[in-house]
């Protein structure tokens, strides 16, 4: 008689890293596959701390040519800002919208707006790409976080727009997190796998945990926090942070979305094996 085979995530322990408003599709995706979910945010979204630049530039909306959000989250608080300053479908007409990805288009147009241009891969790059032969002698705004890459900007300026950047959120590291974090790894129901889907949540990760995180080979071997646990990056940008900062990328989703990410998952057929004890603490033996 043939064994029935559970779901292809059953007895995984999975660790989502997103912001808690944000956490439940990933959630809920590997939930779907029978993986048990555990959600630690490494990344809190906040307001900025003036919005001044970013109204200036939604009453002045009728000078420029393109809007160009990179992120669900600066779509939300673009937003905001738009119900607040009472703008309308209307003031966008004459706009150009460019959208990093799927994600963000929908985001977008469920505000009624027409979005333009997603480019093929989900990448500042690739962004820059989709609007080679659109933006010469153009201005271009671009609402994002406040600590975000600068390779849009500059590759359009090279290009000849003007461009504007402003800050309509920051994010923060979730202070709350760090006890959460560090005592989930010393569990004896430590996660299998942690998932990232931004530079930003490996770098507030690796500041969550302070300094012994390292799994590579960059420092001299000692046991880490994270011996066993597999790393699962949403992109080439971010396995590219967890790399910088001397951590290995177990699982690389191939497309560049949440539902990427968990296809990747499911795929890369993780084991839940038990963790070795050594790795933590020495196993006492009998004299």
């Amino acid at each position: 008689m043939t064994k029935k085979k559970g779901p292809p995530l059953a007895g995984l322990r999975i660790v989502v890293g997103r912001a808690r408003h944000q956490a439940s599709a990933l959630s809920s995706g590997l939930r779907e596959f029978g993986a048990e979910v555990i959600e630690i945010p490494f990344i809190e979204i906040r307001k900025p701390r003036s919005y001044q630049p970013l109204d200036r530039a939604l009453k002045n909306l009728r000078d420029y040519d393109w809007l160009i959000l990179t992120s669900v989250n600066g779509v939300d608080a673009f937003w905001k800002r738009v119900h607040k300053l009472r703008l309308t479908e209307r003031h966008f007409k004459h706009l150009q919208v460019a959208a990093i990805g799927p994600a963000t288009k929908k985001a977008i147009e469920k505000r009624g707006i027409k979005v333009n241009v997603v480019p093929e891969e989900y990448v500042a790059e690739s962004v820059v790409e989709s609007l080679r032969d659109q933006v010469e002698g153009k201005r271009v705004l671009l609402a994002r976080a406040r600590v975000a890459r600068d390779v849009i900007p500059r590759e359009l300026r090279k290009l000849g727009a003007k461009v504007d950047v402003v800050e309509a959120y920051e994010t923060v590291i979730p202070q709350a997190s760090r006890t959460l974090l560090q005592t989930i790894l010393k569990s004896p129901k430590r996660p299998h796998v942690i998932t990232f889907t931004s530079s930003s949540t490996v770098r507030n990760f690796v500041a969550l945990l302070g300094k012994k995180v390292w799994r590579g080979h960059r420092r001299p071997r000692k046991a880490s926090p994270l011996d066993g646990v597999r790393l699962a990056s949403i992109g080439p940008i971010t396995s590219s942070t967890l790399r910088e900062l001397g951590l290995p990328v177990d699982v690389e989703a191939k497309e560049y979305t949440i539902p990427g990410l968990i296809k990747a998952i499911v795929s890369a057929r993780v084991e839940p094996v038990s963790e070795p004890v050594a790795a933590h603490s020495p196993r006492k033996t009998s004299s």
